[in-house]
């Protein structure tokens, strides 16, 4: 819909009918109930939403606290005191669930991806292509290994690492590429795919935000060589801290459980370099107790993200992600739009949000600076171990390619956020909450420039 065509008539056309309903009887005052209602809540109209809470966050029942519980009381708070321990029966039901054999569960998904490194063979004098546009842990997994984080730019509308910009960067060295599934939304897994098999490297999902979300009808982490995910407490399936590690790979899974017992195999023998990632029995029972009833809490986040888009995709200014060809079901960890400041008479973001928080519906930046911009770039530059395994040509050229404009564009000026795991859980209303503050704070875009 183009911008001149929007008007507070047509658009109340298309949400729902309990917005309708309550438009008519004056509760929601942001379309015309009040002398108010057309000034922005920040300049003294009244808020779209008011006195309402979103669904708390993380997610809490009977269950779950039934199963902590229990674990107390047995006694068996590490995993290698029983094999029929929480750790293990988790481990066994999450496969299950992601249509793999094998999951190996561990403390986070930043060990979860290390581990996945490690047990890759990755190492000194490898590089690992992945996206600045993600969490550290993504590249501190490829760090911890002393291998070289090569950073490719994104797509402005999926926050996806770009395909072609991958594989511009594939180098003699390159041994994997990892895409992030940002958000919980597949990457362009039909391109990664084919790069990996055209260049013969390994394809590591860093799945960490990407629970459930399923790709022309398999699980995400389950596509590529493997799969790690984040349990963190933010995260749609969560216990504090925690990941997991998936893959069809038998021998691939056992190194894993290897590399995470400190090297240890199940055999009692020390064989490999490992690290101590082992996740607890309280983590394992926190996470057990929320899976009986996970997809239901996956398909309301999943029905609730398609009604915003049907409705968002017509406020001029405010694109949804863009979700590539092959995408069934979201995770939606986080629900995302791009801010075009253009359909704002050039407002910058900050001010947007600050109208739309006084509206009741807080919207947020996610990550302030893509990795690129960060300090570590620096640090390895100068550690003796990295000019010894890369040498200082490669270490030079490796910085000076490291720009990545369109990340910088959304990160400084244009993805404005919902946090999803709790709020898209809510109701319909709260839904057309959402709707009607963006589309109140469109039609009355001349207010913004006295904010």
């Amino acid at each position: 819909m183009k911008a001149k065509n929007f008007t507070r008539r047509k658009f109340v056309g298309t949400v729902s009918a309990s917005t309708l309903g309550a438009v008519a009887i004056g509760s929601i005052p942001a379309f015309g109930a009040t002398k108010t209602s057309n000034k922005l809540a920040i300049l003294g109209g009244n808020p779209v939403r008011q006195n309402k809470s979103w669904p708390d966050w993380p997610y809490v029942d009977k269950n779950v606290m039934d199963s902590i519980e229990k674990t107390t009381q047995s006694g068996i708070w590490c995993r290698i005191q029983s094999k029929d321990g929480t750790v293990p029966t988790f481990e066994k039901e999450y496969a299950r669930m992601m249509g793999v054999t094998r999951c190996v569960a561990v403390g986070s998904g930043t060990q979860a991806l290390h581990t996945a490194v490690e047990a890759l063979g990755l190492g000194p004098g490898d590089e690992v292509i992945t996206s600045p546009y993600t969490d550290p842990g993504t590249i501190a997994a490829i760090l911890s290994a002393r291998a070289l984080p090569v950073l490719a730019d994104i797509d402005r509308y999926s926050f996806q690492v770009d395909p072609d910009d991958v594989e511009r960067r594939i180098t003699k060295n390159t041994k994997a590429i990892m895409p992030v599934h940002m958000m919980g939304q597949p990457a362009d897994l039909d391109r990664f795919l084919q790069i990996a098999r055209k260049y013969n490297l390994f394809l590591i999902e860093d799945a960490c935000q990407a629970h459930f979300a399923k790709f022309r009808g398999k699980m995400l982490g389950s596509i590529g060589d493997i799969g790690c995910f984040s349990h963190q407490s933010s995260k749609v399936i969560s216990c504090g801290e925690g990941g997991s590690i998936i893959s069809n790979n038998a021998e691939l899974m056992e190194q894993c459980y290897t590399v995470q017992n400190h090297g240890t195999s199940k055999f009692g023998r020390t064989e490999t370099i490992g690290p101590k990632y082992r996740m607890n029995e309280f983590e394992g029972a926190i996470l057990l107790g929320q899976l009986p009833t996970a997809m239901e809490r996956h398909a309301v986040r999943n029905k609730n993200a398609q009604y915003l888009t049907s409705k968002i995709k017509d406020i001029p200014g405010i694109t949804p992600q863009k979700l590539y060809d092959g995408t069934e079901e979201g995770s939606f960890y986080l629900y995302t739009m791009n801010y075009n400041k253009e359909e704002y008479n050039g407002v910058p973001r900050e001010k947007y949000l600050k109208a739309l928080a006084a509206e009741g519906v807080g919207l947020s930046p996610y990550i302030k600076n893509g990795l690129h911009r960060e300090p570590w770039v620096d640090n390895i530059m100068g550690r003796k171990e990295y000019q010894q395994m890369y040498g200082k040509n490669r270490l030079e050229e490796f910085k000076q390619d490291m720009a990545c404009p369109v990340c910088d564009l959304v990160c400084d000026e244009e993805m404005v956020m919902l946090w999803a795991s709790g709020p898209l859980l809510g109701t319909t209303d709260d839904m057309d909450d959402v709707i009607n503050a963006l589309a109140k704070v469109y039609e009355n875009r001349d207010q913004l420039k006295s904010i």
